[in-house]
């Protein structure tokens, strides 16, 4: 059976990463995604297109598929700010998410055949992998890491045929970039998320969709439950590219 992928929205990719505005757009994201850029900060044109190396037409575009991607925020006259994190807006993702991924997954386990198995154990292959080289180098490996595990995630439910479902899974996975880089990298709670992942795995294979929908949610919930515990003073910027 083939699989749906779990794609962002179409928007949030629209600009090519070998235009101008495509260029600008993955480098704003990664600026925004790993700190440099700090929650909540005013993104000024007129500062930020010498960095860039682009004009201010072309940054403003890219920062419009920004505010698309929901990373970016627009106050009118007041410009563009990079969109504030808070435990209050992960909580709401991660709720959301549970609802959604741990559907998507019973159905999947009801649909999948022989094609969604074999894609699920080599990406568990590939996020174990990453997981190694990630404990060596948290910092410059979490993209790494990140791609794995987005991959996994999206295999998981690959079998499952409702497009808005990934649409919206699509959505929430993003919006919870910034949050997953700073537990990742900071290990704020001890947990072995590998064990997780194979845990939910072989539920998965055994055909569980109960256990593996509870295991998943758990694996979801856990990762607020660490950003509960990060210092208060990374939702406001202040630490957050140190």
């Amino acid at each position: 059976m083939p699989g749906i992928p779990l794609e962002l929205p179409p928007l949030a990719h629209a600009a090519a990463p070998t235009t101008l505005v495509g260029t600008a757009y993955a480098a704003l994201r990664r600026d925004i995604i790993e700190g440099r850029l700090a929650p909540g900060s005013r993104l000024r044109v007129e500062h930020l297109k010498d960095s860039y190396g682009v004009g201010a037409g072309t940054l403003r575009e890219a920062l419009s598929l920004l505010v698309s991607d929901a990373l970016v925020v627009s106050h009118g006259q007041r410009g563009f700010h990079v969109t504030p994190i808070s435990t209050e807006d992960f909580l709401d993702i991660t709720h959301n998410r549970i609802l959604l991924e741990c559907e998507a997954l019973r159905q999947a386990i009801q649909a999948g055949d022989d094609v969604w198995e074999s894609r699920i154990i080599a990406a568990f292959h590939r996020l174990s992998r990453a997981e190694e080289r990630l404990a060596a180098n948290p910092v410059n490996r979490f993209d790494e890491w990140e791609d794995r595990n987005r991959e996994f995630h999206q295999a998981l439910i690959s079998a499952c045929t409702s497009r808005w479902m990934h649409h919206f899974l699509g959505i929430l996975y993003q919006q919870a970039e910034r949050y997953r880089r700073l537990v990742v990298t900071r290990k704020p709670i001890p947990r072995d998320v590998h064990d997780e992942h194979r845990n939910i795995l072989e539920a998965s294979l055994a055909r569980d969709g109960e256990r593996a929908s509870q295991l998943l949610s758990e694996h979801i919930s856990t990762t607020y439950e660490a950003v509960k515990h990060l210092p208060a003073d990374l939702f406001n910027g202040a630490a957050l590219a140190s």
